[in-house]
């Protein structure tokens, strides 16, 4: 399943001037401050506005081509919408709501598809209500059914979290994990948020004022210091993949393995699957020339500096790989190493005489780890 978009548009105030593809199934985070034009792109893909320019095609079937005079009406389009404001009909049960779309759809899941859709989002036993009945974050699971009852061949979320508190937020995450991990179709996630992108996406379209700025793997993206929207206003980090190993309830930690190195993060339960996707803002990780002894810091990780970005400010933004034998500076980008990145201040670093090549210490306090089970 491929997404392949390009699009022109002037707005008052901005110029929509994007391109993107989307390879693979999954979540595709497309991801900047407000403003920047996302909820519009949405919109074009969507059919709810005409782009002046471009072309958006689902494989070989093409929505939108302005040059041949293509613009596929909403209903034909077989693409699913979640917004932030769930737009459920308020005189309508949640079972009239959730099959709205799919009455009209040719092309319908088969009944049991359709029982595990509801099963999976816990709404099975809401089918009676109306949605003045719900909470915030069964709207938005009623909503996200609506959208994959109707069978599309894609789904749009837009900022679909951003109205909910944080535990709200939490309810609803499990589901797109779900999703992204269970279901063969591309999701274009909207966000401004960074600790949903590095929890839910796997590649990512960065836009800022209307236009695209670079698109890549989550994992790479996220240590990329010269995007704007990315080293400005929010903080550069990494994910990485690691593996529970082992658990202490009673001290309530968890240890993984990641690329060698034992990792020790607040508790994560017990899943299924050990698989864990955590992630590590740059301004939490502190870099010692020495291992450092008798501090609360749990996770001191032997490194090799790979890049130093030198940039306009008062930080630098350190890049090390995992591990100090001699070729691992040399290796870094095509061993698989995991690599993890700091900002520090020049200040710092002038005073640990930091330089490429150079074996140090990543030092990481447990607290400062995000992780998040994945089921993989």
């Amino acid at each position: 399943m491929s997404i392949d978009v390009n699009l022109q548009h002037d707005l008052k105030s901005l110029r929509i001037s994007a391109e993107f593809n989307i390879a693979e199934p999954g979540i595709t985070a497309l991801f900047g401050p407000s403003g920047s034009g996302k909820t519009t792109l949405v919109n074009m893909i969507a059919g709810l506005m005409r782009p002046d320019q471009g072309h958006i095609q689902i494989n070989d079937h093409v929505l939108f081509d302005g040059a041949r005079g293509i613009n596929v009406p909403v209903r034909q389009r077989r693409v699913g919408c979640v917004f932030q404001d769930n737009r459920l009909f308020p005189h309508m049960t949640v079972r009239d709501n959730l099959f709205y779309g799919a009455r009209r759809n040719p092309h319908k899941l088969p009944e049991d598809e359709q029982q595990a859709v509801l099963e999976m989002l816990g709404i099975a036993t809401l089918l009676d209500r109306r949605p003045n009945l719900l909470s915030g974050g069964e709207k938005q699971r009623v909503t996200l059914g609506r959208a994959l009852l109707a069978n599309p061949d894609m789904l749009l979320l837009d900022e679909p979290l951003s109205a909910l508190d944080h535990a709200r937020k939490q309810e609803i995450l499990p589901y797109l994990e779900w999703l992204r991990d269970h279901r063969s179709i591309p999701i274009l996630y909207v966000t401004h948020a960074i600790d949903e992108v590095a929890r839910l996406a796997d590649d990512m379209v960065v836009i800022d004022q209307g236009k695209t700025l670079a698109t890549g793997s989550v994992f790479d993206m996220l240590g990329r210091t010269d995007l704007p929207p990315l080293a400005g206003r929010f903080d550069a980090g990494t994910v990485l993949r690691a593996r529970i190993v082992s658990r202490d309830p009673k001290a309530e930690v968890s240890f993984l393995e990641c690329g060698g190195q034992r990792l020790v993060v607040p508790y994560l339960g017990r899943p299924k699957n050990p698989v864990i996707r955590l992630h590590i803002r740059a301004r939490d990780v502190m870099i010692a020339r020495t291992p450092p002894h008798d501090i609360s810091a749990n996770n001191i990780i032997p490194v090799t500096i790979t890049k130093i970005s030198d940039e306009p400010g008062d930080a630098i933004d350190v890049t090390m790989c995992f591990g100090q034998d001699a070729d691992a500076a040399l290796l870094a980008d095509t061993s698989g190493r995991p690599k993890i990145h700091a900002r520090i201040t020049k200040w710092s670093g002038s005073r640990l005489k930091l330089h490429l090549h150079q074996k140090v210490f990543a030092v990481i306090k447990s607290v400062t780890v995000n992780g998040q089970l994945r089921d993989q």
